[in-house]
């Protein structure tokens, strides 16, 4: 006990002692203060016992005697062991209706986060249809209906989508070095993709006001995908299912490389984010033994490549940027294009970028 406490116990004595008894009154003190200062060790004692979980020397008449170690199984541990024991299938589809659901919310996101929700939703979106493509052997012909209606959707909003993207693509070109005359030109075409960014906002709340229609859909494919029988599938399935994805890369690598096409390149860029998502989806589940390993820096740098290609396609009919400036625009690009090109073969080929 403290010296206050002890003080505020003399004085509730001095308080209760009739004044006509000063000489009773000044013992009553000193015994309370003396009773008080002799109690706290016990107290604290005791104190340290029930913390030990362990009955007090005063109960027991002997030493402290631990208690036994709780038998109940910690709340953490059982939900975790409860999913372990689940179906790998189950888990998997676990993962799947997670990213609907963040997709759901995504595309409810209001004002000027309407571009960032509408990003992340595709990206959803894509796991989704990812996770499918590693148990499509083995759901049924509803996985085919769900993956369709899912890619759909996706391009339904790929319009507003590249809106955001080509601001982001110039805005992170203006992070570079850069001429002044280029930056000039870039920075004239990011005023211009920000007004029609807007735009493509404005008109998307007008025909579809909080993007309802589209989040009411997945809302049905969400339960379309739970009604699939994951548990049924095998390990077989989404080995099979990684072996093709690794072949697809590695084939659309090679034509790329070959025919220098725009196409090709977006299609190997494609399915190497396939297979960045299906390793996203096995190791979520737990299977990570089974996920594919790959070169996300290949991958991070064909993105960027396919940012370069979308502001190109941005430079012909319909462009935002005035007509005097598509000239200059298209061949800033180009040049950026084959730059990160040659980087991409190069690190392929275990060469050093120039």
């Amino acid at each position: 006990m403290t010296q206050a406490e002890v003080e505020a116990v003399a004085e509730g004595v001095e308080s209760a002692m009739p004044p006509a008894a000063p000489r009773a009154r000044r013992r009553a003190l000193r015994g309370a203060a003396a009773e008080a200062a002799e109690a706290e060790p016990a107290k604290a004692e005791d104190a340290a016992a029930r913390r030990a979980g362990s009955r007090t020397p005063a109960e027991s008449g002997h030493g402290a005697t631990p208690r036994a170690p709780d038998p109940r199984p910690d709340p953490v541990s059982r939900t975790d062991a409860a999913k372990a024991a689940r179906p790998p299938g189950q888990r998997l589809r676990a993962h799947a209706t997670r990213e609907i659901d963040q997709a759901i919310d995504a595309l409810g996101w209001g004002g000027n986060r309407i571009h960032a929700g509408v990003h992340l939703a595709r990206k959803n979106l894509r796991r989704a249809r990812a996770a499918l493509a590693l148990g499509a052997g083995g759901l049924g012909p509803g996985a085919a209906l769900v993956d369709r209606e899912l890619r759909d959707l996706n391009r339904d909003l790929s319009q507003l989508r590249d809106a955001h993207a080509l601001v982001e693509t110039l805005d992170r070109l203006l992070r570079g070095e850069l001429a002044p005359d280029a930056r000039t030109l870039l920075a004239r075409a990011r005023r211009a993709a920000a007004a029609a960014r807007a735009a493509a906002a404005r008109r998307a709340r007008e025909d579809d006001p909080g993007l309802g229609r589209r989040r009411a859909l997945l809302q049905v494919l969400r339960a379309a995908l739970r009604a699939m029988p994951w548990a049924q599938l095998q390990p077989g399935h989404w080995r099979a299912a990684v072996a093709a994805s690794l072949q697809r890369v590695a084939r659309a690598g090679e034509r790329a490389r070959a025919s220098g096409g725009d196409e090709d390149w977006h299609d190997w860029r494609r399915r190497a984010r396939r297979l960045s998502q299906q390793q996203r989806a096995l190791k979520s589940a737990g299977l990570g033994a089974d996920a594919p390993r790959f070169d996300k820096h290949q991958i991070e740098r064909l993105g960027e490549a396919q940012d370069l290609n979308l502001l190109l396609d941005h430079c012909g009919k319909r462009s935002p940027f005035a007509k005097a400036e598509r000239g200059a625009l298209k061949a800033f690009a180009r040049g950026e294009l084959a730059g990160a090109r040659e980087r991409i073969q190069a690190e392929g080929e275990g060469r050093s970028p120039e």
